[in-house]
C-alpha cells in the first residue's frame, strides 16, 4: 500500500518546474511585444522625418535662372494707378540698379513682404541711392491689383502683366519672385518666395555696386 502510494504521488520538484515554465513562457512572450512595439514606433518615427520637408527662418530661395549674367529682356506694360494709363518700360531705368517684383494679389507671401518693400523703397528714396523698385502684378484683374497698392500703401512704381508673358521671359513661375538688375542692365541675382529683410539688403549691396 506504501508503494503504490508514493507512485501516484508526482515529484515535488516536477511540480516546481511547470508554473516556472509557465512564468518564463509569458515573460519571453511580453518582452517580444515590447521590443516589437518599439520597432514599428521607431520605423514610424523614421519614416515620419523622412516624409516631413525642413523648415527654414528665411522663406526666400536665391534661383540658379539662366538669366543671371544676361541683359534683362526690356519689356513695356501699362501702369497700374488710377491717375493715368501711361505705359512704363524697363528700359527707361537704363543706368539705374532696378529691383522687380513679381506679385498677385491674391498671393499671401506677397502681402506678407509689402510692408518691406514699401519701407525699404522709401529710405532708398530718402538716401538718394538711385534704385529703382518696380511691381509686376502678375495675372491678376487690375481693379484686384489697384486694390491691393491701396490697402497695403504701396507708393513704388507698378505695372499689369494680366496675360503673364512678360513674368514668364523671366522665367517666373509663381509669385512672389524677385529680379535683381545692376546697372549695366545685367540680371544679378532671382530670389524666389518671400522676401526677408536679409535676402533684400544683400541684393541691394550687390546690384549698387
Amino acid at each position: 500500500m506504501e508503494a503504490e502510494s508514493s507512485e501516484s504521488i508526482p515529484p515535488i520538484k516536477a511540480i516546481a518546474e511547470k508554473p516556472r515554465r509557465k512564468s518564463t513562457r509569458k515573460r519571453s512572450i511580453t518582452i517580444f511585444i515590447i521590443v516589437s512595439l518599439l520597432n514599428v514606433a521607431l520605423l514610424g518615427l523614421l519614416w515620419s522625418q523622412l516624409l516631413t520637408p525642413a523648415h527654414n527662418a528665411d522663406t526666400s530661395q536665391t534661383s540658379v535662372s539662366p538669366l543671371v549674367g544676361k541683359s534683362a529682356p526690356n519689356f513695356t506694360l501699362a501702369a497700374l494707378n488710377a491717375r493715368s494709363a501711361s505705359n512704363i518700360s524697363l528700359a527707361s531705368f537704363k543706368g539705374k540698379p532696378v529691383v522687380i517684383n513679381v506679385w498677385n494679389s491674391t498671393c499671401a507671401p506677397c502681402i506678407q513682404e509689402a510692408p518691406l518693400l514699401q519701407t525699404e523703397w522709401q529710405h532708398v528714396q530718402s538716401q538718394s541711392q538711385g534704385v529703382v523698385f518696380l511691381g509686376i502684378d502678375f495675372q491678376d484683374a487690375r481693379s484686384d491689383g489697384l486694390s491691393f497698392l491701396q490697402k497695403y500703401g504701396v507708393t513704388y512704381p507698378n505695372v499689369l502683366d494680366a496675360s503673364g508673358s512678360v513674368a514668364i521671359s523671366y522665367g517666373v513661375t509663381g509669385t512672389p519672385e524677385t529680379i535683381f538688375i545692376n546697372r549695366q542692365g545685367v540680371v544679378v541675382q532671382k530670389v524666389i518666395g518671400e522676401l526677408t529683410a536679409q535676402t533684400l539688403q544683400s541684393n541691394l549691396q550687390l546690384v549698387s555696386r
